[in-house]
């Protein structure tokens, strides 16, 4: 929740990072909503596929941040891959309800 709210404060101070499905992400996280476990897996997703971003120019600079870097924050940060990771291994497949 902490790295969703910083990855939006980001986001609106320097105009870059994430897409409004980020976004409404990070709302969620931040707001500490409740997630389908659709949702869990397409966060597992969105992990795998940008782990790559860590390694883009000024990822991690907080006075000039990438947009991988407030994309990633946007998602819920490290601690929200793990959680996901985490949660994704306890529901496996479960369905929407």
């Amino acid at each position: 929740a902490d790295n969703a709210a910083k990855g939006l404060r980001l986001r609106r101070q320097f105009g870059r990072g994430g897409t409004e499905i980020g976004v409404a992400r990070a709302t969620e996280l931040k707001n500490r909503e409740k997630l389908a476990p659709s949702t869990i897996r397409r966060m597992v997703s969105y992990f795998a596929r940008h782990e790559v971003d860590k390694r883009g120019r000024n990822y991690g600079n907080e006075a000039n941040p990438s947009a991988g870097y407030i994309a990633w924050l946007l998602w819920g940060g490290d601690e929200g891959r793990a959680w996901a990771l985490d949660l994704k291994r306890k529901i496996g497949n479960a369905p929407d309800i």
